[in-house]
């Protein structure tokens, strides 16, 4: 997929075709997002720019949970509750940053980016 930030093959007033001066730069290419959801847990890595790499989640079902009293537990994900990201993420059940989750320690919510950390982190919420 090269969706480009900027159009760089614009149209002329008149309608004809404007070649652009210069191909797209790696930070203006897009990629597919990754849709972290609940299942055994598979990531995948992938190599960004700078030759650095990022670990993405595609299915995961624990969750790193930290409690609030300097404690952090492993907890199993059942649902996702509420996703504020996106009402379709919501219903689909995808794990994104603020998403709200339903664990067996309570209702948490995500601090971490499961698409580019590979690894999900969540916080007591107080009901």
């Amino acid at each position: 997929m090269r969706k480009s930030v900027e159009n760089l093959a614009t149209s002329k007033t008149t309608g004809g075709r404007r070649h652009p001066l210069r191909i797209r730069r790696k930070y203006e290419t897009d990629r597919y997002p990754n849709e972290a959801v609940t299942g055994a847990q598979v990531t995948v890595t992938r190599t960004v720019r700078g030759k650095n790499r990022k670990t993405a989640v595609k299915t995961i079902d624990f969750v790193n949970l930290a409690t609030g009293d300097a404690k952090v537990k492993k907890a199993k994900i059942l649902k996702v509750l509420d996703n504020a990201t996106n009402n379709d993420y919501k219903r689909r059940g995808i794990i994104t940053k603020g998403a709200i989750l339903e664990t067996q320690e309570g209702k948490c919510r995500v601090v971490s980016k499961p698409g580019q950390n590979g690894i999900v982190n969540a916080i007591l919420v107080k009901e």
